[in-house]
């Protein structure tokens, strides 16, 4: 029953961070910060893909991902068309790795040290999850603050 609520989770907010973007009406506005607004929608969207990709795609799923974490910050203008199709992959690599889980799995110590101690890959689907909605809900303020 949680994986296929964290699949549904996943899903919605995944999808939802595709349809923010693809929103922006000036895409220039993806990379603009103004004020107290330190990270732009660009570069959370791409925090949230290396995040997902690295702890759900190559911890669990073995895909292979190596994450650059600092480019994910660094990185400007890179095209809404790539933004997506970004996205996209990484909705097939958590949908897969999901899919490959069973629940006993969830109950399984988590591979790697990620707060200092030990966690359920179980929990840590749930945090990643609020992570994602977090980023999520930042993203859509910017859209609607910044996007003119």
């Amino acid at each position: 029953m949680i994986l296929e609520t964290l699949k549904t989770l996943f899903n919605r907010d995944l999808n939802k961070l595709k349809s923010e973007i693809e929103s922006y009406q000036n895409e220039n506005s993806i990379w603009t910060i103004d004020k107290n607004i330190s990270n732009s929608a660009g570069n959370l969207c791409l925090h949230l893909i290396g995040n997902l990709n690295t702890y759900i795609g190559a911890e669990i799923g073995k895909t292979g991902y190596i994450r650059n974490r600092p480019l994910e910050f660094s990185l400007k203008d890179i095209p809404k068309s790539e933004l997506i199709q970004k996205i996209e992959a990484t909705i097939s690599v958590v949908n897969n790795t999901l899919d490959n889980l069973t629940e006993t799995d969830l109950e399984a110590i988590y591979p790697q040290i990620v707060f200092e101690k030990e966690m359920t890959t179980g929990f840590f689907l749930i945090h990643l999850s609020t992570h994602l909605a977090y980023h999520l809900g930042q993203i859509i303020y910017h859209r609607r603050l910044l996007d003119f």
